[in-house]
């Protein structure tokens, strides 16, 4: 199992601790992002680099989620690979947002809520004892459903997170990386000190986009992202997330089945478990995980075609 590090964060543990898999450090990585040397459901690609990573960023094994009693997620067993876009697809309820706040452990935040079986990140166990989840956020980001830039500037929207967590860089540059990296810097270069609320919908979203980036983070989680946006917002997330994934992996939950046909590489389908419904509970489960082109144009399981076809959902 390769141990973690946050070589690229510039905050240090407290004088005394012992430092996790996943713990802060005071300088900066330059390591490249890796590409894809594999990818599930597809022949193998040979790597000339023996020493290149997992083409596997994140794992679930056995993964089982409860509130309180009821069980939301059953034995979720998925591989998430690395700089691709993995898309979440299911029916109402059947636990695509349970499991995507898994991946950085949001879940953590939600009273009585309980988690059974392994989440790996290259390898490392997330729910381990040593494991901060402050830290899993830093190299995990999200981007939510509705837009929720801070009531500050579009310059301090985009610096607040690398200066809480004591980037020392320019400042000014970071900015300008991120909005560019998020395809706004254009249209808000003139009014960087204007508030983020004062944006359209879409441009809001891409600005949480640039705060989340200017983080630096390996994975980027995003919960229906363009849900509350109109067609043409919509279509620069979706560029900008082809745009981002030479970069990062990308996992996005979506009710939109044409936008996980377009935007995603992998795509795992949830849904409801039929012995659960029969007690009167709706509980997750992975009917099919397969590459995009083949899940919809050839379906292994019923469940998924009947899905993608609308017989329901």
């Amino acid at each position: 199992m390769r141990a973690m590090s946050l070589s690229d964060r510039p905050a240090t543990p407290s004088a005394g601790s012992t430092p996790s898999p996943i713990a802060d450090s005071s300088s900066h990585s330059t390591r490249p992002r890796p590409g894809l040397a594999d990818e599930p459901g597809a022949d193998s690609k040979a790597d000339a680099n023996t020493n290149a990573p997992s083409p596997i960023t994140l794992a679930t094994k056995g993964l089982s989620v409860w509130y309180g009693r009821a069980l939301a997620l059953k034995d979720i067993h998925l591989e998430i690979p690395r700089n691709r876009i993995t898309a979440l697809i299911g029916p109402s309820g059947c636990g695509k947002s349970t499991l995507l706040r898994c991946f950085n452990r949001m879940n953590d935040l939600i009273p009585n809520a309980r988690v059974e079986g392994e989440i790996l990140f290259d390898g490392v166990d997330l729910n381990g004892r040593d494991i901060d989840p402050v830290a899993i956020r830093r190299r995990i980001g999200m981007v939510f459903q509705k837009p929720n830039p801070f009531p500050k500037s579009i310059y301090q929207n985009v610096a607040w997170g690398a200066r809480i967590n004591g980037y020392r860089g320019n400042l000014g540059d970071l900015v300008e990386h991120s909005l560019r990296r998020a395809a706004l810097w254009d249209e808000v270069k003139d009014k960087l000190h204007s508030s983020g609320l004062d944006l359209s919908g879409g441009q809001q979203q891409r600005l949480c986009i640039a705060r989340t980036l200017a983080v630096e983070p390996e994975v980027i989680l995003m919960d229906e992202p363009c849900s509350a946006l109109d067609p043409i917002a919509t279509t620069r997330i979706e560029e900008l997330m082809l745009d981002l994934k030479s970069e990062f992996t990308i996992v996005i939950v979506t009710h939109n089945m044409q936008q996980a046909k377009r935007a995603s590489d992998m795509t795992s389908c949830l849904m409801l478990d039929e012995a659960c419904a029969e007690q009167g509970q709706r509980t997750g489960v992975v009917a099919e995980f397969n590459t995009t082109e083949r899940l919809f144009t050839n379906p292994r399981d019923k469940r998924t075609e009947d899905y993608i076809t609308g017989r329901i959902g």
